[in-house]
């Protein structure tokens, strides 16, 4: 199962992958993202995207999830925070990070106030603190 959610305000796009996603799943979920990316163009976009009880897939999706990554990249997407708590989940995500160029605008957070905090604030807090 996924969702995904446009905040145009503050131009976030807050996505959720929930257990094990079979490959036609990742094309619709592919296809919605892709449209939700397009309809911020020509802005900054974070992502926040909620992998806490996202399973490790099949080769095929974990392709599809790099492929939207770097599509992400190349329409504006500037920051992702990812939560995430599965060890094995996380490896292969850090893997698709690294082979989208994701893994240099990424951050892992344990709750969504703090990642939501960094989408909007980015590194300000951290520094005015």
């Amino acid at each position: 199962m996924y969702r995904i959610d446009v905040d145009k305000q503050n131009c976030i796009i807050e996505l959720v992958l929930d257990g094990f996603i079979r490959p036609e799943e990742m094309t619709r979920f592919v296809e919605e993202l892709s449209a939700a990316t397009l309809s911020l163009a020509g802005r900054d976009i974070g992502i926040k995207a909620d992998m806490r009880t996202f399973r490790p897939s099949a080769p095929p999706v974990a392709e599809m999830l790099r492929d939207v990554q770097q599509f992400g990249i190349q329409n504006g997407v500037k920051r992702v925070a990812e939560m995430v708590e599965s060890q094995m989940a996380a490896l292969q995500l850090n893997r698709v990070a690294r082979e989208s160029g994701t893994d240099k605008i990424l951050r892992r957070f344990t709750d969504d106030q703090s990642a939501r905090r960094w989408l909007i604030h980015g590194d300000e807090e951290a520094l005015s603190a």
